[in-house]
């Protein structure tokens, strides 16, 4: 598993450095690296992130007042060279507060921390999280709608892709959605539904989730870019 990370600090050698411990650690995967919290929300708003590095002191918008302007905040890991804003860091929840310059084993600690803390979010939300009941190989499966992918159109059959395995349900694509909470996911296509948390980057012709290609119909960008900007 891999964590989706953005750097925001307006130090192009500092935002270097930590790019260059986000990539090569086997955990994360680096969705942008920005200069400003204006840059960093524009890419949050089509991007599924799960963890910020954030320096504190940046001109214009603080990390403090980028998070006061989030309405859903991912975990995040603040970098400073003053330990004086630890004690308000922590009022915002941080995962860790790292200090300049970072040794490699400081942040690998850190990253330990918020992976720990996403996979104990994970199991506490497959436990109580939304669900739906699929009938598959005459057997009735437990399936929870933040793991699926997207739905594909299969003859008779609809594939129901998640992030484990994919299952043929004997269904309509119309039936099927109606099953799906309407807020995260959809129709971009006659032959596929989205779960619009996985699209990782969209253009005028496809949807990306991980290495597949959705493909989208005529005027189904913007319908896209409205849900994606709603979640």
């Amino acid at each position: 598993m891999k964590l989706n990370c953005v750097v925001v600090d307006d130090s192009s050698i500092q935002r270097m450095i930590i790019a260059k411990l986000v990539n090569n650690h086997p955990n994360l995967h680096l969705v942008g690296d920005f200069s400003d919290a204006i840059e960093a929300k524009n890419c949050m708003s089509v991007h599924t992130v799960d963890l910020i590095f954030l320096d504190i002191e940046m001109p214009v918008i603080s990390g403090f007042d980028f998070l006061d302007g989030l309405k859903v905040k991912p975990q995040i890991i603040f970098i400073t060279s003053k330990a004086e804003y630890a004690m308000k860091a922590f009022d915002y929840d941080a995962t860790d507060y790292l200090q300049k310059p970072i040794a490699l084993d400081r942040f690998n600690s850190s990253v330990r921390r918020a992976m720990e803390f996403h996979m104990l979010k994970r199991e506490n939300q497959e436990e109580d999280g939304e669900h739906i009941f699929i009938k598959s190989n005459l057997k009735k499966l437990k399936v929870y709608t933040n793991k699926i992918k997207w739905i594909e159109a299969y003859g008779d059959y609809v594939k129901v892709v998640t992030e484990e395995d994919s299952n043929l349900v004997l269904s309509t694509m119309k039936s099927f959605e109606k099953d799906l909470p309407s807020d995260k996911f959809i129709r971009v296509h006659k032959s596929y539904i989205i779960n619009i948390d996985k699209v990782e980057r969209f253009n005028s012709k496809f949807a990306e989730i991980g290495v597949t290609k959705i493909p989208l119909s005529r005027n189904k960008k913007e319908d896209l870019i409205k849900a994606l900007a709603l979640a």
